[in-house]
């Protein structure tokens, strides 16, 4: 009888254990963050499929809402367990922007006209120096790889103004953007 029953009290403390080991994990996963802070309220993450900015950081969980105003509960344990990309955590950011302009346009002018955008804007740091490069040499067009430096919280304003700027300079300036293309040879008999 005794052999038995310290078999069900066993297997029931394997059972309970089983159950309970998401929210272990879970409860040490938020003890880990809140104890390392890999991130803070209001910083913008990403990490296990999902990201947002951190409205909450909670025992269990961390609550995130996104761009278009979800929430979404993510479980700390697996948040704390797997990598994390924090954008807020360094002042500053780096922006990227690729510029497709047609063959045929003088490189050397398009590379002087976004200086001349980069060099008006105050938002885009001067340290370390902006980048303007050929990229690549493309099926329909010669792209123009850019890159700059700016404050975080700056970034996402001076991304989408870098855009705008270009594409109504780029107009002004006769600087064709490409479209694809494709040339079709008849064959003769």
């Amino acid at each position: 009888e005794t052999t038995s029953f310290a078999a069900l009290l066993a297997s029931a403390g394997v059972a309970i254990g089983m159950a309970l080991s998401g929210n272990l994990s879970n409860f040490a996963g938020g003890l880990i963050i809140l104890v390392f802070k890999p991130f803070k309220v209001g910083d913008y993450i990403e990490g296990q499929n999902a990201n947002g900015t951190v409205r909450e950081i909670q025992i269990f969980h961390t609550i995130l809402t996104t761009v278009d105003n979800k929430v979404i509960y993510v479980p700390n344990g697996a948040l704390s367990s797997n990598a994390i990309t924090n954008y807020n955590k360094q002042e500053t950011r780096r922006a990227e922007w690729v510029f497709g302009v047609e063959y045929g346009e003088d490189f050397e002018k398009v590379k002087a006209v976004l200086q001349r955008i980069i060099d008006a804007d105050p938002r885009i740091l001067k340290d370390p120096a902006p980048m303007i490069a050929l990229g690549a040499l493309s099926a329909s067009s010669v792209d123009i790889k850019v890159r700059a430096w700016a404050k975080t919280a700056d970034y996402w304003d001076v991304y989408f103004d870098m855009n705008k700027i270009v594409y109504d300079t780029f107009n002004k300036e006769g600087i064709g953007f490409p479209f694809p293309q494709l040339t079709v040879h008849q064959a003769k008999d």
